[in-house]
């Protein structure tokens, strides 16, 4: 039995998403574990530093979870909460993800005053999103479409409709419903159209790998069926070796004891999207998403990727 004598102190980014997904956990730890006191430990990280450049352009890998990693390194913490998406495949030596709780919905959505859908847009219209990759996918659906880069938390980004006359915003639709903003939404966008980022809507939960008092307590957010999809997105984009740079995409969802898989590469400007998809034994999750990843490679992943590379990303 983990010894809850002692705090167990949560780091996190100081967004009210963050935030919110840092005292979800906090409120299951102290019901699970009654007597167990649990402290935020709120960070300001770079990625909240910078809101006027363009994730794509400042490099996107740990621009969101640097600080608060280093809070574990250092005894500051014992515990970090991550948006998945935000946490890069490669991990800071001594740490390690200790649990991936059950997903929200993994779905785009997008918030528009006006218009229904992002098939009923009007011609030209402008749409504000952080994402090459949601840009990409619109552009391929609607090449007539405006994409205006937008930063800053949930609710500032769906502020930028009214302050730089948008038509709408694409945010994920997880990050809406845990901030009670569920009826601003006027569309779930489909993964036929729009394809969710690596591990969107998914937590992580992360720890020093020695800390198995904290490894204990934190077991009662396991859900399998959620790691199994995450590990074989997670493989895919490691795989790719992608970050905020280049349009990736992929969702992986788990029936019984297999796992399927769905990815994807594009070109900035949407005009190219290579897609595929693979499935396997659930217990060989990350082969799945290597090998798919391998697939898109050979369809024309790799060209595209050495293309953004080479030029430098998107300008």
């Amino acid at each position: 039995m983990a010894r809850t004598d002692r705090p167990l102190r949560i780091a996190t980014r100081k967004s009210a998403l963050a935030l919110w997904q840092a005292n979800h956990v906090k409120a299951g730890l102290e019901a699970s574990y009654p007597g167990l006191v649990v402290e935020l430990v709120p960070l300001l990280t770079t990625g909240d530093k910078i809101l006027d450049v363009p994730l794509a352009k400042v490099g996107g890998k740990g621009l969101f979870t640097k600080e608060i990693e280093q809070a574990l390194i250092d005894g500051r913490a014992d515990l970090a909460v991550h948006s998945m998406k935000d946490v890069p495949t490669q991990r800071a030596p001594g740490l390690t993800l200790a649990g991936t709780g059950v997903r929200e919905d993994v779905r785009d959505a997008l918030v528009s005053p006006r218009v229904k859908s992002v098939e009923k847009l009007p011609r030209g219209a402008r749409v504000g999103t952080s994402s090459l990759r949601r840009q990409a996918q619109l552009l391929n659906l609607r090449p007539d479409l405006r994409i205006v880069s937008i930063r800053g938390n949930v609710q500032t980004r769906m502020r930028k409709i009214e302050e730089l006359n948008l038509e709408g915003v694409i945010l994920a639709a997880a990050g809406l419903r845990r901030l009670g903003f569920a009826d601003r939404i006027t569309q779930y966008i489909p993964p036929s159209l729009s394809l969710p980022a690596i591990a969107q809507g998914s937590l992580a939960l992360e720890i020093r790998a020695d800390d198995e008092r904290t490894r204990e307590l934190v077991a009662i957010f396991h859900h399998e069926p959620t790691e199994i999809a995450v590990t074989a997105e997670r493989a895919f984009l490691a795989r790719l070796e992608g970050g905020c740079q280049v349009p990736i995409a992929g969702l992986a969802q788990v029936d019984g004891g297999l796992v399927a898989m769905e990815g994807l590469v594009g070109s900035i400007d949407g005009k190219t999207l290579i897609r595929d998809r693979g499935e396997g034994p659930a217990a060989e999750a990350e082969r799945v998403g290597r090998e798919l990843a391998e697939k898109i490679l050979d369809r024309g992943g790799r060209a595209i990727l050495a293309a953004v590379y080479q030029s430098g990303g998107p300008r």
